[in-house]
């Protein structure tokens, strides 16, 4: 997260808060899956595929919303260029818009939840560098990893706070998840709608850091 100023550290911390208010709502509501971390979804797809369980259809479904979510905000950036992050938080928050509406009947649970996965897929595009991406705000195993490592550096007598901004990203998913849990056992997936608020707050916010610098695209 080097090379990144506070205010797109602060979009990056907001999304990640989002992940995991989104993340606790799908885990909830699909009882043990979920629609930003892919990871988990790959094992369960592996050990229902072994088990013969039907988890393995819905696991590998919601792996492909998620890639599907990201092509189409990997092609989104790119037509958009400079106003990268403006276009694929916009597509982010319309999917999450269209999610929110299947939930108001209480309409079929995995149609929403593959708009979520895709929503989730998607936002991972706000943050690139040379075309892949530069800051994972739906997952935080790599956030962790460069966590630990910049502790060691710290304690190696290197750059003393480092390591902190991963922390604050980390720490931006748990708080999310446990708002997300904790208004779904008072709204359900209701709760979305808080979720597309907070996504409209961070396109704003997103809108106000402008277009990207031509010499700072990568960013």
């Amino acid at each position: 997260m080097r090379g990144y100023d506070a205010s797109r550290l602060m979009l990056a911390i907001g999304l990640a808060a989002q992940a995991g208010f989104i993340d606790a709502l799908g885990f909830l509501k699909l009882g043990g899956l979920f629609v930003s971390f892919m990871s988990g979804n790959s094992t369960r797809l592996g050990v229902g595929l072994a088990s013969g369980a039907a988890v393995a259809g819905m696991a590998a479904g919601l792996i492909g919303a998620f890639v599907g979510g990201v092509l189409a905000g990997a092609l989104v950036a790119r037509r958009a260029g400079r106003w990268r992050k403006q276009a694929v938080l916009g597509l982010s928050t319309a999917l999450l818009v269209c999610a929110a509406l299947l939930a108001l009947p209480d309409g079929p649970g995995m149609g929403l939840t593959l708009l979520m996965t895709a929503a989730m897929g998607a936002v991972n595009n706000v943050f690139q560098r040379d075309g892949e991406v530069s800051i994972g705000v739906t997952y935080m195993t790599g956030a962790l990893v460069k966590l630990g490592q910049q502790l060691a550096v710290a304690l190696s007598g290197g750059p003393r706070w480092n390591w902190l901004p991963y922390l604050l990203l980390w720490l931006g998913l748990v708080a999310g998840a446990v708002a997300g849990g904790g208004l779904f056992a008072l709204m359900g997936l209701h709760a979305l709608w808080v979720a597309v608020a907070f996504s409209g707050l961070l396109l704003l916010w997103s809108g106000r850091l402008g277009p990207l610098d031509k010499g700072r695209q990568a960013l």
